[in-house]
């Protein structure tokens, strides 16, 4: 799908120069000659992405960008203004009222896209990011995966599941039961920067699912600190009388009671060091089979799929 932009500004040949380097790179592009037909125009077609100039007649570039924040048909729309002063105050006064960048005039056509591209693949990431934890969510983890696979290079990539997640949240609330969601995104944040914080991609699936990628080699070594710290960390969050007996007693779906253990982790391991992975949903298809398997075990463990070619596990 094409990014819709919108350039406001009112001298032509300004407006005329933004439009034909933005229209090469394949941008769906909106114009407009002052204030009020940005902020018209803004609300009538929902551009991606605002260019504003700060002079503009009618109503200046300032008062559109804090109308734009302010509307939430709008709220959400990347801005970046345009202005021919340099002076560090009229940068402040646009980042406060809720630009996410700005350009200084004259400005060269290779910078004018490279942070039109930057401000909308931020935006992009920040509408992916999960709420609760601040992880990436499904759309990056599967692009990161994608990429990885397309650059021909080894990858592992780790599911992470909660077990009897769903009793332990129907018993204390969905307010411990996201404080164990933020815990778990913590565990797998500090492995990946204890293990290795550079070549390690963690997001958040949704739920009590997550999802690790990383390199073959680091895969292991992941998991096993992800485990061990889970399971030091994770009685805290029950009553101490039942974190004590080691299980709650939650109705089932028949209204029947039963004993539900102490939350553990499953984690499945898919990797290309040993067979051929074309696309992320293979990937995912792999993951998850050694989740299944990592699920038959009690306690928190992991599975890695150490097949090769069409092996039958």
């Amino acid at each position: 799908m094409t990014d819709k932009v919108l350039i406001a500004d009112d001298d032509p040949d300004i407006l005329r120069f933004v439009e034909v380097n933005l229209s090469i790179e394949g941008f769906d592009l909106l114009t407009a000659s002052d204030g009020e037909e940005a902020l018209r125009t803004a609300i009538e077609e929902m551009p991606d992405l605002a260019i504003l100039d700060v002079m503009m007649p009618k109503v200046d570039g300032f008062e559109v960008c804090r109308r734009l924040r302010e509307d939430p048909r709008t709220s959400n729309l990347s801005i970046i203004m345009l202005t021919a002063k340099s002076l560090s105050a009229d940068k402040v006064t646009g980042l406060a009222a809720g630009a996410d960048d700005y350009i200084l005039k004259p400005f060269d056509p290779i910078e004018l896209v490279a942070r039109v591209k930057a401000t909308l693949r931020r935006a992009r990431e920040m509408r992916d990011l999960n709420p609760l934890t601040g992880l990436s969510g499904n759309i990056a983890i599967l692009q990161e995966l994608q990429r990885r696979i397309t650059s021909n290079m080894q990858f592992a990539l780790m599911h992470v599941d909660l077990d009897n997640f769903k009793a332990f949240n129907d018993f204390y609330g969905f307010m411990r039961g996201d404080t164990a969601i933020k815990m778990m995104a913590r565990v797998l944040r500090d492995a990946a920067t204890k293990h290795d914080p550079m070549g390690t991609f963690v997001g958040h699936i949704g739920g009590d699912d997550f999802a690790i990628i990383c390199f073959p080699e680091v895969a292991e070594a992941l998991a096993q600190e992800i485990i061990k710290t889970f399971d030091e960390a994770i009685p805290a969050l029950y009553e101490p009388e039942d974190a004590r007996r080691g299980y709650i007693k939650v109705k089932d779906r028949r209204d029947e009671e039963r004993e539900f253990p102490i939350m553990t982790v499953s984690i499945g391991i898919a990797t290309n060091t040993r067979r051929e992975i074309n696309s992320h949903v293979e990937a995912s298809e792999i993951a998850g089979e050694m989740k299944t398997f990592a699920k038959r075990n009690p306690e928190s463990s992991f599975e890695v799929d150490r097949r090769t070619g069409n092996e039958v596990r």
